[in-house]
């Protein structure tokens, strides 16, 4: 099977080498061509100088890229994967986007024969290296079950949540629920500190009960710490939020606590933490108890 694929970040790299490793034919689009120059180097695969000619001879084509106007610009664009993916094919697209370019994207996917899959992705760049991502699908059921003994190569799940846009809207309530026990998180640790508790030893006994969280797991060291470069960067979580935000606008939800957070997050932003870790939070409360 051949298949291509279209952005080649700190998530796309390594799972297009996946995809690589488990024996099919990858060619490789990606803005700059260095990168992809490295790519084809490293798993020896093939690279193309546009997102179309990467999807001329592919049976699906995988696109994992920043926003809205990149998935617009990939697929639909003079140069884009649509113009020139065969009928039959599949497009499945893993950026973290809009339910509306989702739907928008399959409408003009459809016209042309091309079946379309919005497939966001949790577990960032640890799990697309470790190829231990969580997939989040929206889609008809048939193209899904092509497509997914493909993504098997860099999943540990994926779920099918319903036709095209709820693959991105359970990606909404991934972040938002994240969001919360971040900044839960980050004021039971602030908490700790300033009342002079044994902090390892706090969260050796709270972590196995009802608070326990991944982030509690992987990420309570590091606060203390005041470690933060590394891991999914708070631009690109106020971009999740806002998308979420954004959603809740139209479908009339209430997210009090999100619009809370993505405000606490715009605070670390002003403290030069535009890259940090989104577990970075606990740094404003810490940089305001400086300041008492």
């Amino acid at each position: 099977m051949r298949v291509a694929f279209a952005g080649l970040g700190v998530m796309g790299y390594p799972m297009a080498g996946y995809l690589a490793k488990a024996g099919y034919e990858v060619t490789v689009y990606n803005r700059t061509t260095e990168k992809a120059e490295k790519w084809a180097q490293e798993f020896r695969g093939a690279l193309s100088s546009t997102p179309g000619k990467a999807a001329s001879d592919a049976d699906i084509v995988f696109a994992c890229v920043g926003n809205d106007d990149d998935v617009r610009e990939v697929v639909l664009g003079d140069d884009g994967i649509l113009g020139s993916i065969p009928a039959g094919g599949i497009i499945v697209d893993h950026t973290t986007a809009s339910a509306t370019v989702a739907r928008e994207v399959a409408d003009a996917a459809a016209g042309r024969n091309v079946g379309f899959l919005d497939a966001p992705l949790s577990g960032g760049q640890a799990g697309a290296e470790n190829g231990q991502l969580t997939i989040m699908v929206g889609g008809d059921e048939g193209t899904f079950e092509r497509t997914r003994p493909v993504m098997d190569a860099y999943a540990k799940a994926i779920t099918l949540i319903g036709p095209v846009g709820h693959g991105q809207m359970a990606k909404m309530v991934n972040q938002i629920c994240i969001a919360g026990v971040v900044q839960g998180l980050s004021e039971g640790l602030h908490f700790a500190k300033r009342a002079g508790l044994d902090v390892p030893q706090v969260m050796a006994a709270i972590s196995t009960g009802a608070a326990q969280s991944w982030q509690m797991e992987n990420r309570w060291e590091t606060m203390i710490a005041d470690e933060f470069e590394f891991g999914f960067a708070v631009d690109w979580m106020r971009k999740d939020l806002r998308i979420a935000l954004e959603e809740a606008e139209q479908n009339g939800a209430t997210l009090e606590m999100t619009k809370l957070v993505d405000g606490y997050y715009a605070e670390v932003q002003g403290l030069g933490g535009s890259r940090w870790d989104t577990s970075s939070l606990i740094a404003r409360l810490e940089k305001a108890g400086e300041a008492e």
